[in-house]
């Protein structure tokens, strides 16, 4: 996905690191990085929004349950060939 505007981040960058932002799991300069990004980037900070909520309602009904790798894994590998598939 790309909003079509010039950043110092690009829009891919940023929604590939989404879920480590918002887990804490970023250096201060990936932080910050994104930050600048998604107060430039509608478009972005929308899907963040989303990403967000999602994350935190998938915590408050599962989160005492621990998450197979495996199933991790294929999640994974699925939001990003959604995300390949929506590029195009």
């Amino acid at each position: 996905m790309s909003c079509g505007k010039h950043h110092d981040t690009d829009c891919r960058d940023v929604l590939d690191m989404v879920y480590s932002y918002i887990d804490g799991e970023l250096d201060e300069g990936n932080c910050s990085d994104i930050r600048v990004h998604l107060d430039e980037c509608g478009p972005c900070l929308e899907e963040y929004g989303l990403e967000e909520a999602v994350k935190k309602l998938i915590a408050k009904h599962c989160g005492c349950d621990t998450v197979p790798a495996d199933l991790r894994a294929r999640v994974l590998t699925r939001i990003d060939q959604v995300r390949a598939e929506l590029a195009d």
